[in-house]
């Protein structure tokens, strides 16, 4: 993967090749689309969902898996509901008729994520879709074996492969693999259909999407005739309208593909050399600069429609995606099967990424178990439109026994499959207003991030420093998004409890009071400006202050901000102490994966992968806390001087066009 240059580059390469209906030179949606294209489709995914979670068919997602045993290569594979080693389960059925798959068991990247990478709590069951199912299992299991003999990893007793072919597993599995057949990249047939006359039938191959653009196969079902245009590395008069027929090999897959875009070609087929496998193609460095609006798929060479067009015989080529069972279902600790996501390119890290989430949602259930006074908020609420989720509670009446303050909040989707889910990712908000009149009411306490189109999503927040909001009894809790988002269904308790203690020579402090600071905004040349220094005395008593923040970037302007660029926000105190936050990881290419492990949904769709601007799809955002106490005149009634300023390449943010914006809640939190 390499960093992308422009949000149009991101969609277009990066998730080149999903079956949805879009054109060539799709533009990144603006709000206004979003809220068409969520409010159109509402009504149908709710009635999807409702159909399929009612459903005698099969199993759904969140069901508890039944125990069942595959013979395997080494012996037998058995299941048993809580019994040890008690980790996740992985299943992948592999078919040789699928591109996608093909390139994922081919890829040395990708069999080396999987042997470096699979969490030692997970366990693997490979299968095969096909009549093969013996000579794909041990396939599968000496390409596994030969990588992690080559990197000395110990991985192979954890990965099971059945030579039983899964239409004759007579259990489960087949049922549920069937009945969840999905339409995202990695889990159809994506086929090219050629046609000539003089041929008794059409010569149909599977093929793989490359991620540079869509293939047109919904919305544009027209055969095209069928151009050799050699290796394709240089500019071809003859494929103006025609779809490039050309080899690999003698230059890059970008440049193929740009030399046929620039000949006007309609799309481009490249053939893999004879004994070579299906390969991803995707731009390398600086390639990924450019934006190319032109469908491209790899394919095998296929000697009848390469003697054809030698012997000047006119080939038709059409594209067509067939559905297939999925490839991957899984289950996780607690025995309950579980959706896998989209697999945006043909890689095992995607595995990866849902058993290191599937751990990290183990790890959370154990601290859920932890002491705490819990006052429930909202109980699978559905959050939508203008007024989103509203609760009245009642606080504990002795706040002060409490110095910890915990956000436990859950998304999930109107239906029980990722299906239901919201097709973007949209900024979650809780505000809490405990006084109406007074200078706290409607100030936010906690912000996430909702995931794209994926239902699971669990999270524990550290708010501490704001118990000083709840200066009554009683408050009033809404948790919101944009109005016109698709729903989403919301749990929300707040856990207070006391932090545990290691050193008891140290004082154990309380927040005693917060100062409300600043705001965010449009991140254009006039963002600075509107701020102003503030002036602080630190009240009698006060042992520690503490800078409390957060801060997300949103949008996309010509220098990609603020989602996609480095941002870098700075609280000056007193003239000599810059407090500094920097959004470093921002447009990375992996930068989101990394916190899977924290929480962050892995396998969403879109660009869920590259980092934000302090935030990830799927994800709580974090505050940013610093002690300043050394930083300021402790003296009672004496002023010290703060400012904000935020950044972009350490510079005023000065866009030409479509500024982003930022969304800050700051504090100064006061201890006793």
């Amino acid at each position: 993967m390499v960093v992308l240059r422009s949000k149009t580059s991101i969609m277009l390469w990066l998730l080149a090749a999903a079956a949805v209906v879009v054109t060539a030179h799709v533009k990144p949606k603006l709000l206004d689309d979003r809220a068409a294209c969520e409010n159109r489709d509402t009504a149908v995914s709710l009635r999807s969902s409702k159909a399929s979670s009612s459903s005698p068919d099969g199993p759904e997602p969140g069901d508890p898996a039944a125990a069942f045993s595959v013979p395997t290569l080494d012996g037998e594979f058995s299941y048993q509901p809580g019994a040890p080693p008690g980790g996740p389960l992985i299943i992948h059925a592999f078919s040789n008729k699928s591109g996608f798959l093909e390139c994922l068991w081919s890829s040395e990247e990708s069999l080396i994520s999987l042997v470096e990478e699979l969490p030692n709590s997970t366990q693997v069951l490979f299968l095969s879709m096909d009549e093969s199912a013996v000579s794909d299992a041990l396939w599968m299991r000496e390409q596994l074996q030969r990588v992690a003999m080559s990197r000395n990893k110990e991985v192979m007793s954890r990965l099971h492969f059945s030579p039983v072919p899964v239409f004759a597993l007579g259990n489960w599995i087949p049922n549920v693999l069937y009945y969840w057949r999905c339409w995202g990249r990695g889990c159809v047939y994506s086929q090219a259909v050629f046609k000539s006359e003089g041929w008794k039938m059409p010569i149909i191959v599977k093929r793989l999407d490359a991620r540079y653009d869509w293939l047109k196969t919904r919305s544009d079902p027209r055969s095209y005739q069928l151009m050799d245009a050699g290796d394709g590395c240089e500019p071809s008069p003859s494929v103006v309208g025609a779809v490039a027929w050309v080899s690999e090999g003698n230059c890059s897959f970008f440049t193929k593909v740009q030399s046929m875009a620039k000949s006007n070609a309609s799309a481009v087929l490249v053939y893999a050399l004879p004994g070579n496998p299906l390969q991803d193609m995707n731009c390398v460095g600086d390639e990924c600069n450019t934006t190319l609006g032109i469908p491209a798929a790899m394919v095998h060479l296929e000697v009848s429609v390469a003697q054809a067009l030698e012997l000047g015989q006119v080939v038709y080529v059409s594209f067509q995606n067939t559905p297939s069972p999925n490839f991957f279902i899984s289950i996780d600790h607690q025995g309950a099967l579980a959706e896998m996501g989209w697999f945006i390119y043909p890689s095992f890290s995607f595995i990866n990424w849902q058993a290191q989430w599937f751990d990290f949602y183990a790890a959370l259930q154990i601290k859920l178990q932890s002491p705490a006074k819990i006052v429930p908020v909202f109980d699978k609420v559905q959050m939508q439109g203008e007024i989103g989720a509203v609760a009245t509670v009642d606080l504990p009446l002795a706040l002060w026994d409490f110095d910890m303050l915990e956000l436990d909040a859950s998304l999930s989707c109107p239906g029980r499959r990722d299906s239901s889910c919201a097709h973007w990712d949209h900024t979650v908000q809780l505000f809490v207003c405990c006084d109406p009149l007074g200078q706290y009411c409607n100030t936010e306490l906690g912000r996430w991030i909702t995931a794209f189109r994926r239902g699971t999503g669990r999270w524990l927040t550290d708010v501490s420093p704001l118990i000083p909001l709840l200066d009554s009894n009683k408050c009033t809790l809404t948790m919101k998004t944009v109005p016109w988002a698709m729903p989403w269904v919301v749990s929300l308790n707040l856990r207070f409890s006391g932090s545990s203690r290691t050193d008891y020579s140290v004082e154990k402090l309380r927040p005693y009071r917060v100062m409300p600071l600043y705001s965010g905004g449009t991140f254009n040349k006039n963002y600075n400006r509107r701020y102003r220094p503030t002036k602080v005395s630190v009240p009698p008593s006060i042992k520690k202050v503490e800078l409390y923040a957060v801060i997300t970037a949103h949008g996309y302007d010509d220098n990609k901000c603020g989602e996609f660029c480095v941002t870098s926000h700075h609280f000056l105190i007193n003239g000599v102490f810059n407090n500094t936050l920097t959004f470093d990881s921002a447009g990375t290419p992996l930068g989101c994966t990394l916190r899977v492990k924290e929480g962050a949904v892995p396998n969403e769709h879109g660009t869920w992968l590259y980092g934000r601007g302090g935030w990830c799809d799927g994800l709580q955002v974090d505050p940013w806390r610093t002690d300043i106490t050394k930083q300021l005149n402790m003296s009672v009634f004496q002023s010290n001087t703060l400012i904000y300023y935020g950044l972009f390449e350490g510079k005023d943010p000065n866009p030409s066009k479509d500024p982003g914006y930022i969304i800050m809640s700051s504090f100064l939190v006061f201890y006793k």
